[in-house]
C-alpha cells in the first residue's frame, strides 16, 4: 500500500500498549497507529474508522482478545488480526479465527515486521506488479569447474555464511554459491526458512528438535548436523517452530 497501513493496537496494560504502539510507529509499512485500552473501545473505533490490522492482547478483563477476534471475524470486511500475548495456549483458537500471526510478549522489532508483512499480503495490491524476488530464488546457481548447476530450494537443509559466499548444505553435498545470507533470508523467510544465527539460515521442516550442545548453547538439530542458534534469534526460531506445528499447512 502506497499510503501505508492503518493499525489499531489493543491492550489493557499501559506499558505493553505503549511498547507495541511504538514498534508499529517505527515500522516503515505503517502510516498511522491508534490505541485502545479495552476491547469495547476498540470495537467502537473499528465501527467508525477503517483499520487494515488490529494487534490484540489476549488476556484482558471482561471481553478477552479471543472474544474480540471472534466478533471481528464476523464483519463483512474485517481488519487483519494479529494476537499479542505472553502465553501459548491460545494459539489454536487464534488461528481458528483466521489470525494472520501470533506474537509472544515482548514482541521483537523483527517479529512485528514479519507480522506486518503477513498483514500486507492479505490486502489488495494498489501498486504496479514487481518482479517477485522470492520466486526468482527457488533455485541457486552453483558453479563447479566451469559448469553451472542449479540447487533447488527444497533440497537445502541449511545455509552457512562464509565470507562473501554461502554454503548450501544438502543431502547431495555442500555447495558454495556467490551471494549473501542476508539476500537469501529476505527471499526465503516466507518460504519456510528461519534465520537462526548471523551466519546460518535453516529450513523449518528440517529442524527435528532444539537442544543444548556440550557448551550449553542452543542448537537446532537436523539430519545434516546441528545449526547454532544465537540468543538474538532464539525467540523467533521457537515462535516459527510453534506456528508451524500449530497450522495445518507447513511453511516449507
Amino acid at each position: 500500500m502506497a499510503s501505508g497501513l492503518r493499525v489499531l493496537a489493543v491492550d489493557d496494560m499501559p506499558a505493553a500498549l505503549d511498547r507495541i504502539a511504538r514498534l508499529l510507529r517505527e515500522s516503515p509499512e505503517v502510516a498511522e497507529v491508534s490505541t485502545a485500552d479495552d476491547p469495547l473501545t476498540a470495537l467502537n473505533m473499528i465501527r467508525t474508522a477503517r483499520f487494515d490490522a488490529v494487534f490484540i492482547d489476549i488476556s484482558m478483563p471482561g471481553m478477552n482478545g479471543i472474544d474480540m477476534g471472534g466478533l471481528l471475524a464476523k464483519l463483512a470486511d474485517p481488519p487483519a488480526i494479529v494476537f499479542v500475548t505472553a502465553y501459548d495456549e491460545h494459539a489454536a483458537d487464534a488461528y481458528d479465527l483466521g489470525a494472520v500471526d501470533y506474537l509472544r510478549k515482548p514482541a521483537s522489532p523483527d517479529r512485528v515486521a514479519a507480522a506486518l508483512r503477513r498483514v500486507m499480503r492479505t490486502l489488495p495490491s494498489t501498486e504496479p506488479a514487481r518482479s517477485p524476488v522470492p520466486d526468482s530464488l527457488t533455485a541457486i546457481p552453483v558453479e563447479t569447474r566451469g559448469r553451472t548447476r542449479y540447487i533447488k530450494r527444497r533440497e537445502i537443509v541449511f545455509v552457512e555464511a562464509c565470507r562473501d559466499t554461502v554454503k548450501l548444505h544438502t543431502f547431495s553435498g555442500i555447495h558454495p554459491a556467490r551471494m549473501s545470507i542476508s539476500q537469501l533470508t529476505e527471499a526465503w523467510e516466507d518460504a519456510g526458512f528461519v534465520r537462526t544465527h548471523r551466519s546460518f539460515l535453516a529450513a523449518i521442516s528440517a529442524i527435528t528438535e532444539l537442544r543444548s550442545d556440550p557448551t550449553g548453547s542452543l542448537v537446532a538439530h537436523t539430519e545434516l548436523g546441528d545449526v547454532p542458534i544465537s540468543r538474538r534469534h532464539a525467540r523467533a526460531v521457537r515462535e516459527r517452530l510453534f506456528r508451524t506445528a500449530n497450522t495445518e499447512d507447513p511453511e516449507y
